[in-house]
């Protein structure tokens, strides 16, 4: 049984906004360091992440000289018009009120669709399992993006539950197991939320 630690990057500028930041290259800012540097982390064997700033220096302020390995189809969504904007600078956009009375399933005006977003989070999930499996790991973590994290859930999570159900706050997010010997296909089981009380998890293998 593998352990994998699904944690979202701290907040940005963007994220105190509450802006759609996707292909926006932010950097964290004070108040995301700060609430980083307050968590304790589990020790794992090897940290994957997505290739954007945010993801990277999360991913070195809770595992401070740890290689890390990252891939692009990890990225948060392309959030095409609605990119870098929140709700009141687009409230009276009419491509935002089709895209919100859909339910969020259309695609993004001029970016990505779920459907494909989904598919390319797979793929890097895939690429992060295979090294898992090659190396041998047996705990590692992920700092991805929100919508990274829902696409992955959506799709391997046990219980199932939809895109929405898997929303996470910066800084945190969710430990599941992964049992290679499942004969049903990838499946990611005990799936549970870390990070609410200001911890990554508890227990004495922390560090």
């Amino acid at each position: 049984m593998v352990e994998l630690y699904l944690i979202r990057h701290g907040k940005t500028y963007g994220n105190t906004l509450g802006r759609y930041i996707g292909t926006t290259d932010e950097s964290l800012c004070t108040e995301g360091r700060e609430a980083l540097k307050a968590l304790a982390c589990p020790r794992v064997e090897a940290v994957y992440a997505s290739p954007m700033k945010r993801c990277l220096e999360t991913a070195e302020l809770l595992w401070p000289g740890m290689p890390v390995q990252y891939f692009d189809e990890l990225r948060e969504c392309d959030f095409g018009e609605f990119e870098n904007k929140n709700y009141l600078e687009l409230k009276d956009n009419p491509r935002y009120q089709t895209w919100v009375d859909s339910g969020g399933q259309m695609p993004f005006p001029g970016g990505e669709g779920h459907e494909d977003f989904q598919k390319r989070c797979c793929e890097g999930f895939l690429k992060v399992l295979e090294s898992i499996r090659q190396k041998g790991f047996r705990r590692a973590a992920l700092v991805v993006h929100g919508g990274t994290i829902m696409s992955i859930l959506e799709a391997y999570g046990d219980p199932e539950k939809t895109f929405y159900d898997w929303q996470v706050k910066n800084a945190a997010g969710y430990l599941a197991r992964w049992d290679e010997r499942n004969k049903g296909g990838i499946r990611l089981y005990e799936v549970e939320p870390i990070g609410i009380d200001g911890r990554l998890c508890t227990g004495s293998d922390l560090r």
